[in-house]
């Protein structure tokens, strides 16, 4: 009942998922990342244990795919899941069950995996596939949106849409980025939009966080004057005034 996509960056090493869905708070439900570990995104009759196992697998030094086969073999409901997986050296991985609710599928490519069920149409993963592989000069977040615009503008999922969500691992235990829409009308826009401002206002805050390599960095007096404004005169705007 969703259309999600994991990858790895090349170039950095980042991990991430992006996904939405017509049901709540898809951020809290489907997707999973660990930093140099993996990334996964489990969906249709949703199992959060395949991709926890997964990822416990692939910690261990298993690629995704052999990772995918092992935690499938455990679940006897394996045929009305969807998962998708790739592990920190890009290697990608992605089931369908044949009792997942059409159209459902995935394409599995170099760094990525993309999968979808109860969508309008094989062409939503399509475009997702050719969003993220002609993206590929740029960052992580970028493609992983690009992605999810293409796969909504191809149809996405046939009940409508309600939530999406965004969420990159560098190499530190918490996100990189992580924007969330939990219930709108059009989340993948939504989100678009959430995360240029959060570009503009979180993201020059989380630069200056402390590091697993030391200590925090001085906070930027730019940074801090600008988080001292109310949101709607901040870079990007957004929020309220008191």
């Amino acid at each position: 009942m969703t259309f999600s996509i994991v990858a790895r960056c090349p170039r950095t090493g980042q991990l991430g998922v992006a996904v939405s869905t017509a049901v709540p708070a898809v951020g809290a439900m489907c997707p999973y990342v660990r930093p140099g570990v993996g990334a996964a995104s489990t969906q249709a009759w949703v199992n959060p244990y395949l991709a926890i196992e997964a990822l416990d697998r692939m910690a261990q030094g298993e690629p995704a795919p052999e990772a995918l086969t092992a935690v499938l073999a455990t679940d006897d409901a394996r045929d009305l899941r969807q998962i998708g997986l790739v592990d920190a050296r890009g290697r990608a991985a992605s089931w369908s069950g044949e009792l997942c609710t059409d159209w459902f599928g995935h394409i599995v490519g170099d760094e990525f995996a993309v999968q979808g069920n109860m969508l309008v149409g094989e062409p939503t993963v399509s475009a997702m596939a050719a969003a993220f592989r002609e993206a590929a000069a740029q960052e992580l977040a970028e493609r992983l949106l690009r992605a999810m615009e293409a796969g909504q503008g191809a149809g996405g999922d046939k009940r409508g849409r309600q939530s999406a969500s965004l969420t990159v691992y560098d190499a530190e235990d918490y996100p990189l980025v992580d924007p969330r829409v939990d219930e709108h009308p059009d989340p993948v826009a939504e989100l678009r939009r959430v995360h240029g401002i959060a570009r503009l206002q979180l993201m020059p805050f989380v630069a200056s966080m402390r590091k697993k390599s030391g200590a925090a960095a001085p906070p930027d007096p730019e940074v801090v004057r600008m988080l001292l404004e109310p949101p709607p005169r901040r870079p990007g705007g957004g929020g309220s005034a008191p």
